[in-house]
C-alpha cells in the first residue's frame, strides 16, 4: 500500500512533520505568482518594472512569451498585476508550458509543450516554438515584449536548426542525462543546435523594449544557462559543445553514442567559423528568483519552529547518492555530539542520478535517491527524531509525480516490516518503486515554480 506524505500527516514523530512544513516554506517563497506580482506594479499611466517606469500611453501592445516549468504561474501573475482592463486593451502572448501546467487565463495562451512529467521535447513544443518567435519578430518599436522564463525551458522550446531532426536532439538529450550530464553541460550543446535558444529569440526580436523576467533553475544563475539563454548572445561557441560531446563520447566503445547530425551540424559551424548575427534590440534580464530565496525562507521558518539553522548552502551539486549520504552522515554526527539538536540542515541544489546498467524495471528521481541514499546510509541507526527530505521546488523528481522523498524513522519501519531491501533499490535506481511500497513519497502536483531542489534534515533530541 502507497503512503503520500502530506504536510498535515500525523507521524509518529515530529521530526518528518516539521521537515515537511520547513520544505513547504521554502517552496511557497519562490511562488511564480507572487515573485512577478512584487515587480510588476501598474499605476494610472504607468507601468514599473522592477525599477524600470514605462507610460502605458506609449506602449501600443504588451506580447508576452516564455516558456518552463513556472511559466504558467508567471503568466498568471503577470495578468493579475497588470489588471482585467489593460490586459484587455493591449496584452497577447504565448507561454510554453507542461500540460498539467495549463491554467486558464485572459489573453496569454498557454500552450501544452510536453507531457506532464516526461521532460523531453516534443513536436507540440516546435509548434509553440514557432509560434513564438513569430509573435517576436512581427513586433514594431511601440510594443512591449516581455519574456517569461524559467526552468524546464529548454525542453519546452524546441526548435531544432535545419538539418538537426527533433528525434536527433532527443536522443542526444537522452544520452546525455543518462550519462550524468550537468545542466550547463546539456544546454551548452542545446542551445548550439536550436533557432530560438542562445539568444535566437532576441535576435527575432523587433520590439522597441523587451524584458525577461526569469526564474533562476540553475546555481549561480547564468543567464546563458537557464532555460539555454534565449534573450541571451552569449560568448559560448561550437567548440565548447564539441568538447562536452567527447567528454561523454570518450567512457564508451560506442562510436555512435550521439546522432551524427548532431556531430556533422557542431562540426560545420565550426569549420565556417560560424557566428550567430546581432540582436536588433537589447534585452533586460532580470532574475526574480532562485534557489537561495527558497533556502532562506525554510531557514526563517526552521528557526520559527526553534530549530539551531545549519545551511550547507545552495550550490550542492554531484551524484545523488552521495549528496544522500553526506546529509545522513551529518544527521549522525549531531546524534552523536553532546547537543543532539533540535538542529536543522537545509541545503539546495541540484544532484544528479547516474544511472546502473540493469535489465530490471526502475523508476526513480534525484530526490527520491537522495532520500534512499540517506536511509540506506542510516539503516542500522537509531532514527527517532530524525528526517531527511529531499523534494524537487517543481513537485516533478524525474518522470514520476512525486517531488521527492522523505527517509525517516516510520519509513524504515515500516520496509522492515514489509520486507523491503533499500540497498537492491538503491543499486539500480529504482527510489520511487521502494517509496510506493514503504511510504515516504512527497507529492505535491505542479507547483508552478522551479528553482531546482531543496534538502531539509531535521534531528530532535529524544529527551
Amino acid at each position: 500500500m502507497e503512503q503520500t506524505l502530506n504536510s498535515s500527516q500525523l507521524f509518529s514523530d515530529t521530526a518528518p512533520r516539521h521537515a515537511r512544513r520547513i520544505w513547504d516554506a521554502g517552496v511557497a517563497a519562490v511562488n511564480s505568482d507572487r515573485l512577478v506580482r512584487d515587480v510588476v506594479h501598474r499605476g494610472d499611466d504607468s507601468l514599473r518594472i522592477c525599477d524600470e517606469e514605462l507610460l502605458l500611453s506609449s506602449i501600443r501592445r504588451i506580447v508576452v512569451v516564455g516558456a518552463g516549468k513556472a511559466s504558467s504561474g508567471m503568466a498568471r501573475g503577470l495578468e493579475e498585476a497588470l489588471g482585467p482592463d489593460l490586459v484587455d486593451a493591449k496584452v497577447t502572448g504565448w507561454v510554453n508550458v507542461p500540460a498539467d501546467c495549463v491554467l486558464p487565463l485572459r489573453r496569454i495562451h498557454l500552450h501544452p509543450a510536453r507531457p506532464a512529467g516526461i521532460n523531453e521535447p516534443t513536436d507540440a513544443g516546435v509548434v509553440g516554438s514557432e509560434r513564438i518567435l513569430e509573435l517576436v519578430s512581427g513586433l514594431s518599436a511601440d510594443d512591449l515584449c516581455l519574456v517569461l522564463l524559467s526552468g524546464g525551458g529548454s525542453a519546452l522550446l524546441p526548435l531544432p536548426v535545419p538539418g538537426i531532426s527533433l528525434a536527433d536532439k532527443q536522443a542526444m538529450t537522452r544520452t546525455l542525462s543518462r550519462l550524468g550530464a550537468t545542466i550547463n553541460e546539456l544546454n551548452t550543446v542545446r542551445k548550439h543546435l536550436s533557432l530560438i535558444k542562445g539568444g535566437g529569440l532576441l535576435r527575432a526580436a523587433t520590439a522597441g523594449r523587451m524584458i525577461a523576467l526569469i526564474i533562476s533553475d540553475v546555481i549561480g544563475d547564468p543567464l546563458e544557462i537557464i532555460a539555454s539563454g534565449p534573450t541571451i548572445c552569449d560568448k559560448s561557441t561550437a567548440d565548447d559543445a564539441i568538447i562536452v560531446l567527447d567528454k561523454f563520447q570518450q567512457r564508451t566503445a560506442d562510436r555512435e553514442l550521439f546522432p551524427s547530425s548532431i556531430w556533422g551540424e557542431l562540426r560545420r559551424q565550426v569549420d565556417a567559423n560560424a557566428t550567430p548575427g546581432e540582436p536588433r534590440i537589447s534585452c533586460r534580464n532580470q532574475i526574480i528568483g532562485n534557489n537561495q530565496t527558497a533556502l532562506e525562507a525554510a531557514v526563517k521558518c526552521a528557526r520559527s519552529l526553534g530549530y539551531e539553522v545549519h545551511s550547507l548552502g545552495s550550490d550542492r551539486q554531484g551524484d545523488a547518492r552521495e549528496v544522500g549520504k553526506e546529509i545522513a552522515e551529518r544527521c549522525l554526527e549531531i546524534l552523536r555530539s553532546e547537543d543532539p539538536g533540535p538542529i536543522c540542515l537545509i541545503s539546495g541544489g541540484e544532484p544528479v542520478v547516474k544511472l546502473a546498467e540493469t535489465n530490471r524495471p526502475r523508476v526513480g528521481g534525484r530526490n527520491q535517491e537522495v532520500a534512499l541514499a540517506a536511509l540506506c546510509h542510516l539503516w542500522d541507526e537509531q532514527l527517532q527524531g530524525v528526517a531527511i527530505l529531499s523534494g524537487g521546488t517543481d513537485g516533478e523528481d524525474g518522470p514520476t509525480d512525486a517531488a521527492g522523498a522523505v527517509c525517516s524513522e516510520d519509513v524504515r519501519d515500516t520496509a522492515r516490516e514489509r520486507k523491503l531491501d533499500p540497498f537492491d533499490a538503491l543499486s539500480i535506481n529504482d527510489s520511487y518503486t521502494f517509496f510506493s511500497a514503504a511510504g515516504g513519497l512527497v507529492k505535491t502536483g505542479p507547483t508552478h515554480t522551479n528553482v531546482m531542489d531543496l534538502q531539509v534534515a531535521v534531528v530532535r533530541s529524544l529527551d
